[in-house]
């Protein structure tokens, strides 16, 4: 099946609508659509994990429902190269959002990953499995052209249409492609805040701790570790 990164793919990845599906895809306001946080639709293929659910998307799609349900206390501590980032997690607004990133911790998805996509003054992004074999300079040179696409292997159900949360600084979101039922397993920061996106992208933390450490990150900064405090065993 492929995949379908999500905004900026960071909700962010290559060019939003058009060019890049960004993993902020499908963003329809202020700002152009190649400068919104997407995954492309077109991603490659990876392992997918077990689906229990039977929702599916617009294409007809299943998505997946994850087994972890979030208790509303869930923090992420984000250790990159340039620092510690800890966030809150917003399991009460964005359950499967929030459910599918634990998940993705728990089994190590993300250690080792690079942030592939900068754009100054909106959104840093990461979260594409296809950076994890390539160095931090062959990401900053585009490595294969497809980075941007990759995710876990399944696509989750949006949930930013009821989502009181903004987009504030330091905000954490689900990138995905121009259909709103594409999350996987890209994510974005904001630099700063970015109202445009808000109720377009699900967002499912806000930073409480490293903001400073997230307005130094690049292209090619590196994912060490991600661990959930608080969980349910």
């Amino acid at each position: 099946m492929k995949n379908r990164p999500s905004v900026f793919a960071v909700l962010i990845a290559a060019t939003l609508i058009g060019a890049l599906s960004l993993s902020l895809v499908g963003c329809q306001a202020a700002k152009s659509p190649s400068s919104a946080p997407t995954a492309d639709s077109s991603s490659q293929e990876t392992t997918p994990a077990e689906q229990p659910a039977a929702a599916t998307n617009q294409s007809g799609e299943t998505l997946y429902t994850p087994a972890y349900k979030p208790n509303g206390k869930e923090v992420a501590v984000i250790k990159t190269n340039k620092g510690t980032i800890t966030v809150e997690l917003l399991g009460k607004d964005a359950p499967i959002t929030v459910g599918s990133f634990v998940e993705l911790v728990n089994k190590s998805f993300y250690n080792g990953l690079k942030f592939h996509r900068f754009e100054p003054g909106f959104v840093i992004q990461g979260g594409d499995p296809q950076t994890k074999d390539l160095t931090s300079e062959q990401v900053k040179a585009g490595g294969n052209g497809s980075i941007g696409t990759g995710g876990p292997g399944y696509m989750i159900a949006g949930e930013f249409v009821q989502n009181p949360n903004k987009h504030v600084d330091g905000t954490l979101a689900m990138a995905r492609s121009q259909s709103p039922d594409s999350g996987g397993s890209q994510f974005y920061f904001t630099l700063g805040p970015q109202a445009f996106l808000d109720n377009n992208y699900t967002v499912f933390g806000q930073t409480t701790k490293g903001l400073d450490v997230i307005h130094q990150l690049g292209v090619g900064d590196v994912i060490e570790s991600i661990t959930i405090e608080n969980a349910t065993k």
